[in-house]
This record gives structure tokens, C-alpha cells and sequence, in this order.
């Protein structure tokens, strides 16, 4: 009987720690410096997670090979002033070929002399409550790689002027870089948030919305354009003449031009749209109203609300203030008082008294 027990505690002996050993390998690897932030990267399982401990300052770039997750837990990764790497890359996060995949999350990547981060020929980064800022050439590089946007803030990024996401294509990578948006995407500046390089090797890139997404990056004519939850236009950039874009939503920009007002929207390309929702998206002061919209900005012709838009159009609002009278006030003040009639047969009264007495007197002095 005892050997029966026995047997029974090292079953359930053996069977505790089978399961508790899985645990302890899947268990984030905590760094606290570059060094042993590299150290981790390098000794790292494919599909392990590193959590920094405090903020690190790192002086060259970070390639990455395989599936991995960083947890900023909140801290901060600043490039080095004394940036000690010569190589080409100068990238602080690359994730490199196929086999790469890179979730960067709760972190905050900030200077550096090239990008943020890339995702190069094949490679995946996911991007999930980060912010990017500081960086010379630019926060993210989609190099013939695929970069999916959960939750993304852009710092100001670029020399001269801004440049957020830069989808490109450089001469060695084989692959064609892909975006996706599933989730928020805000940025300082409103110029360039999303680019198409056009002095690289790009000739064709693919975008993605999905369902759950709050921005949206659309094609519309030869522009990829940022919207918000409501299709308004946050930014729009040209596409280069020898790109090809690959996109699930194909938009048109239409621009609602009402008095000091200008709005651009994007619509869906040869749908119809509707009066109302131009005015969804005009602001009207209390004595305002709309008479109408017009395809010029004299309101000649008026807009033909039956015609597919196929391209980017301008749409005029005319508005017209509504004058309102004030009702002229009687300043006399009107007697509500209810009216008895007492008064008059007061007057009356005193009437009949003095007629009678002067009667008594009279018939007296004549006795």
C-alpha cells in the first residue's frame, strides 16, 4: 500500500514539474543596460519575450533574426551620441528576413542618426503602444519588409522635413514591403506620415486596412492618404510615377470649401455621395444655415449630387446668416388692477352728503 502511495506522489511529483518547467522557459528575460539587452536578443528562444527594467541607452544598431517580443514596460531606448557603429545599417531595431519578427511594445525609441526601426526583405515589426522620435532619417522603414501599426505615435523624425513611415525598397531586398493599420496612428507633424521613397529601388507596395483599425491609410488618385475615424484627410502624400500601389480601399478626396472652412474627406471612388454628409462635416455657427452646394466658388452651377465621384473634387457651401428681430417692448406699464366700481360710489356718497347738507342749512336759515 505504501509503495501504491509512493507511486502516487511521483506521479503527481513528475506531472507538477512538467508543467512548471514550460513556465519557467517562456518567462521574460529581464535587461537593464545595452549589454544585457544584446546578451538576451542573442541567447533569446524564437517567440520569447525581453522586458526592460529601467531606461538603456544603446551606442549601435540591433539586428534581429527571429520572432521575439520587446517589452518597454513604459522605459525609454535613447541612441547614444557617441554612436559607435560604422556599418551601412544604422537602424536601432532591424528585423531581418522572413524568419524575423519583431513586436516592439510600451516602449519609447528616441534619436538616433538613421531610423527607428525597419523591417527588412520579409521581415515583420509590429508596432504596439510605441513612440518614435528623434530619428535623422526617419521613425519606421518598411524595406521590403511588412510593418503592421497596433498602436503608433510619431515624434517629429527627418532632416528638413518630417518622415514617419517610409515605405521603400532597397536594392538587395527581394520582397515587396507591405503596411498594415490595425489600430491608432498619431503623429506631431501632419506632413508625410506615410511615404513612398522615391529615390529607391520601390516599384510596388500593398496596404491593408482592418476591420478594428481607427486610421486608415487609403489610395486615392496618386496619393496615399491618412485618415481618421471619420475619413478626414490627416495627411496625404504623392506616389512616386514608377510605384505601383496595392490597396483594399480605393478612395477619392473631396475637399468642402464653406466660407473660411476647408475640409478634405475621402469618399469611396465612383460611389455617390450625399448632401448630408457634406454637412456632417461643416461647422455652422448658431445663425447659420447652408442654401446649397455648388461646383464653383461664385455658386453658379450647382452640385450634382447624382454623379459618381471618379476623382478628387471641390464642392462650395454657400452660407447665409439668418436675421433675427427682436419684438419691439411697450414700455407703458398697463393697471392690472381689477376694477369694483368702489371708487365711484364713493364719489358718490360724498356728493350726496354735501348736496344734503347744504339742503339742512338752507331750510333752517329759512325757519
Amino acid at each position: 500500500m505504501n509503495k501504491i502511495v509512493k507511486l502516487i506522489l511521483l506521479f503527481i511529483a513528475i506531472a507538477t514539474i512538467s508543467l512548471i518547467i514550460p513556465n519557467f522557459s517562456n518567462a521574460a528575460t529581464l535587461v537593464h543596460d545595452e549589454e544585457s539587452l544584446n546578451s538576451a536578443i542573442s541567447s533569446a528562444d524564437s517567440g520569447a519575450t525581453i522586458t526592460l527594467q529601467n531606461d538603456i541607452t544603446v551606442t549601435k544598431p540591433i539586428v534581429i533574426a527571429k520572432e521575439l517580443t520587446i517589452d518597454g514596460n513604459g522605459h525609454n531606448i535613447v541612441g547614444s551620441n557617441a554612436w559607435t557603429s560604422t556599418s551601412g545599417n544604422q537602424t536601432m531595431f532591424t528585423a531581418q528576413f522572413s524568419a524575423a519578427k519583431l513586436t516592439l511594445k510600451n516602449i519609447n525609441l528616441k534619436n538616433g542618426p538613421k531610423y527607428g526601426v525597419q523591417s527588412y526583405d520579409g521581415a515583420t515589426v509590429i508596432l504596439d503602444n510605441v513612440s518614435i522620435s528623434g530619428f535623422k532619417y526617419g521613425g519606421v522603414l518598411a524595406n521590403g519588409g511588412n510593418v503592421e501599426v497596433r498602436n503608433l505615435h510619431l515624434g517629429y523624425n527627418g532632416t528638413g522635413a518630417n518622415n514617419g513611415i517610409e515605405i521603400d525598397k532597397g536594392a538587395s531586398a527581394t520582397n515587396n514591403p507591405t503596411l498594415v493599420m490595425n489600430g491608432v496612428l498619431t503623429s506631431e507633424s501632419n506632413i508625410n506620415v506615410v511615404r513612398p521613397a522615391e529615390n529607391g529601388y520601390l516599384t510596388e507596395f500593398t496596404i491593408t486596412n482592418t476591420p478594428n483599425t481607427t486610421n486608415k491609410v487609403v489610395i486615392a488618385g496618386n496619393k496615399v492618404v491618412l485618415t481618421d475615424s471619420s475619413d478626414n484627410v490627416i495627411s496625404e502624400t504623392a506616389i512616386p510615377d514608377k510605384a505601383t500601389a496595392n490597396a483594399d480601399l480605393q478612395k477619392v478626396i473631396v475637399t468642402i470649401i464653406a466660407n473660411n472652412q476647408t475640409n478634405k474627406i475621402t469618399v469611396n471612388l465612383n460611389e455617390k455621395i450625399t448632401a448630408d454628409l457634406l454637412k456632417s462635416h461643416i461647422k455652422l455657427e448658431g445663425n447659420e444655415v447652408i442654401d446649397g452646394f455648388y461646383t464653383d466658388a461664385n455658386y453658379a452651377t450647382a452640385f450634382d449630387f447624382n454623379v459618381p465621384i471618379s476623382a478628387d473634387t471641390s464642392v462650395y457651401a454657400k452660407i447665409s446668416k439668418i436675421e433675427t428681430t427682436v419684438p419691439e417692448t411697450n414700455t407703458d406699464v398697463k393697471d392690472e388692477t381689477p376694477k369694483t366700481g368702489v371708487e365711484n360710489y364713493l364719489g358718490i356718497a360724498v356728493l350726496t352728503i354735501l348736496f344734503s347738507t347744504t339742503v339742512i342749512i338752507s331750510m333752517k336759515k329759512k325757519k
